[in-house]
């Protein structure tokens, strides 16, 4: 599991590339809630690149998305892959986060 951070004006753009779950998710929370408690402005969740998400790694995703909104800042995932929508769906995470289809979107959508 990797993370990367980049910054475009305003919105701090995270993308995770590989398997977010119970092995790795403690380290990937701590170091996504450093990154985010430090900087200002919304955040983009890329998931384009992410391969497979547990309930361990769900729970991060549902961390960061209260965090962002008792901060009262943005949140927007985009680019899930099928079955990583699907893990969204099944949990009811679509219902409760922002999530759009493309980059782009999520992009427009926060500036």
């Amino acid at each position: 599991m990797s993370v990367t951070f980049e910054k475009l004006g305003p919105v701090l753009v995270v993308d995770l590339l590989g398997r977010l779950d119970s092995a790795n998710s403690p380290q990937i929370e701590g170091e996504l809630l450093e990154r985010i408690t430090g900087a200002d402005g919304a955040v983009l969740l890329d998931l384009a690149r992410l391969d497979y998400i547990s309930s361990a790694g769900l729970r991060v995703v549902l961390v960061i998305a209260k965090r962002m909104k008792q901060a009262g800042r943005a949140l927007v995932l985009c680019s899930l892959q099928p079955n990583i929508h699907d893990v969204f769906e099944i949990s009811g995470f679509l219902s409760i986060l922002d999530v759009v289809p493309k980059r782009a979107d999520a992009l427009a959508k926060l500036k």
